[in-house]
């Protein structure tokens, strides 16, 4: 086994603590969708393109994008709803990008349907504006190499590895993910970063991407 690589700062782990909250905000047509979603705080954004995968952490990897949703079921604008199901959210590392494609991608529609303006949901079939509420909270988790962080990492709960994979990367706009940014800049092991960096945690549940990030660490760790 070759010699384990201390680090310069240890890794602490967090997890978090999740509320959705009703904003009051409702549309009934996609020109009352495109101007809320422009203006609505960078949390309703996040919350209706990650609220499957935080209410179903063990099941679907593929979480659902309400927009995309209730354009193709309410109004029944299938290709519109395409297109944004179509949206990588993996290419955006902040929230305010992945707004304006959103909106950019709903608006350059209706200039080409213009009709589509015309289509109004039911009273109970609105869009409401959901926000979504994180607490942070440290955990009592702390590590200094790889082999303790593949320890802790079978320990802790899907909370805790749903903040620093997705949260600390979208939501605070972080480059990376906590893990891949500790790897690089803390063990020097960009090699190994960038391997779990290059995971796309939108195609796994988080249960399958703890294996897999375990499984990395501990072949880096054998050799």
């Amino acid at each position: 086994m070759p010699e384990l690589i201390k680090e310069k700062e240890p890794f602490k782990f967090c997890t978090r603590l999740h509320l959705s909250e009703l904003t009051g905000l409702r549309a009934t047509t996609l020109s009352q969708l495109l101007a809320l979603i422009k203006e609505v705080p960078g949390s309703c954004i996040y919350h209706h393109t990650h609220r499957f995968l935080q209410q179903h952490q063990y099941l679907s990897p593929e979480p659902p994008n309400d927009f995309a949703f209730w354009v193709t079921d309410i109004l029944g604008e299938d290709e519109l709803g395409e297109r944004l199901v179509s949206i990588d959210t993996m290419q955006y590392s902040a929230i305010r990008d992945l707004r304006e494609k959103i909106a950019s991608t709903i608006e350059n529609y209706l200039k080409d349907n213009p009709l589509a303006k015309l289509k109004f949901a039911r009273a109970e079939e609105e869009f409401h504006f959901i926000k979504s509420v994180s607490f942070i909270l440290p955990t009592n988790y702390i590590v200094y190499d790889l082999k303790g962080f593949a320890e802790v990492l079978r320990k802790i709960t899907v909370d805790a590895i749903y903040f620093h994979i997705f949260e600390a990367r979208l939501r605070l706009e972080k480059p990376t993910n906590d893990f891949s940014y500790w790897i690089e800049n803390s063990l020097g092991d960009k090699e190994l970063a960038d391997k779990i960096s290059g995971l796309d945690p939108y195609t796994r549940t988080l249960e399958d991407l703890r294996n897999k990030i375990i499984q990395m660490v501990e072949r880096r760790t054998a050799g």
